[in-house]
């Protein structure tokens, strides 16, 4: 799995690629949580590279949101793969974060930067 961080503006742009499981989890909500740590309340998740998530994979983006929140941020996933999407629906995660197609949809949720 490879994360990878680009600042746009206030966004914090990350890219997820490859997969995301128990074996790997663990340094993936260490890294998202050092930029959380760095005072990043706005992140995009670009999820179009990503091909695997597991239920431990699941967990850090939850843990994510719910770290965002707290801190008056916004998190925002999009391009989700349709297998990606699936498990995302069948876990209800759909239901509690705010999900998107495209970046340009995805950007529209940060209006409050502006």
């Amino acid at each position: 799995m490879n994360i990878t961080f680009e600042k746009s503006a206030e966004i914090l742009l990350v890219s997820l690629e490859g997969r995301i499981s128990s074996v790997n989890a663990g340094q993936a909500e260490a890294d998202l949580m050092a930029q959380v740590a760095r005072g990043e309340s706005d992140m995009l998740l670009d999820m179009s590279r990503l091909d695997y998530i597991s239920s431990a994979g699941l967990r850090v983006v939850l843990l994510l949101a719910k770290k965002l929140k707290q801190s008056g941020g916004v998190l925002v996933l999009h391009g989700m793969q349709p297998q990606i999407r699936e498990v995302f629906d069948i876990s209800g995660f759909l239901n509690i974060l705010t999900v998107t197609d495209t970046r340009e949809q995805a950007l529209v949720h940060f209006s409050h930067l502006g």
